[in-house]
């Protein structure tokens, strides 16, 4: 099992990107969170299989073609502490 930690930037705000993540997410069972940061990023982490973790990033990125501009994504080991995927409160201190 894996964890990543993925940064999108672009116009990934307001176009019902967190709500959208969290249907993918949850119809592959992936674990985490998504929020929007107070620079216009949304942070998203989330834990699974890499094939997994992998699908749901091609299932964001083809949803929102146009509108993400850019990616970084880390994995790590995971910590299996989330029970379901959830949105989390915005970081307005980011």
């Amino acid at each position: 099992m894996k964890q990543a930690h993925i940064l999108y930037s672009g116009m990934v705000q307001g176009v019902g990107f967190r709500f959208t993540a969290e249907r993918f997410a949850s119809r592959i069972n992936l674990t985490g969170w998504v929020r929007n940061l107070s620079n216009g990023q949304v942070e998203i982490l989330v834990e699974g299989s890499e094939e997994d973790i992998e699908q749901f990033c091609r299932d964001v990125e083809g949803h929102f073609t146009g509108y993400i501009h850019n990616k970084n994504i880390q994995l790590s080991p995971a910590e299996g502490k989330y029970k379901n995927f959830s949105i989390t409160p915005s970081n307005s201190y980011e």
